[in-house]
């Protein structure tokens, strides 16, 4: 089950820097089209649809890597049960949290297929195509915090401070 989860987060990872080729390609194609004095309509849109999956899909590599900021000060000052204890409980209201959000992103989406709603641009995209991106980076987002608040209960999760992060 580990290897799954951590290939999960690793190909979340992989298809958000996909995603961030996606916004190169689009801005390049836009340079070129108008030095070469015509128009592709919609290619800001797609920009703009594959940056906003970039950020959704990397959600939860970064967790696992623990690259996401975390506030400490009261953490740092706690031992024991008690320091356990706040770890817990953030974890459940940020598990709590991703959940919901990735509940609505997937509400979203299905909303979205299900009234046939398009882009307002030229392109006139369905949008629960790029909407999809989101709702998958929200729902591996959520698995990683679930993951996070298991490993966590069993005492098997390793903290990682940000200093940690940057020297692997």
């Amino acid at each position: 089950m580990r290897r799954l989860l951590d290939s999960l987060y690793t190909a979340s990872g992989w298809l958000a820097g996909i995603s961030m080729i996606g916004v190169l390609v689009m801005v390049l194609a836009t340079i070129v089209s108008r030095l070469l004095g015509f128009s592709l309509p919609g290619t800001d849109a797609y920009a703009g649809y594959a940056m906003a999956g970039a950020g959704f899909l990397a959600l939860a590599s970064t967790l696992k890597h623990g690259e996401h900021i975390r506030v400490t000060l009261v953490l740092g000052m706690l031992k024991g049960k008690a320091h356990k204890g706040l770890e817990v409980a953030a974890l459940v209201v940020a598990t709590a949290l991703s959940g919901f959000l990735a509940y609505y992103s997937a509400a979203l989406v299905w909303q979205s297929w299900e009234i046939d709603d398009i882009s307002i641009g030229l392109d006139a995209s369905p949008l629960w195509i790029p909407q999809m991106l989101m709702a998958i980076g929200t729902l591996i987002f959520f698995i990683a915090f679930c993951d996070e608040l298991i490993l966590e209960l069993r005492g098997q999760r390793v903290p990682r401070d940000t200093e940690d992060a940057h020297h692997e």
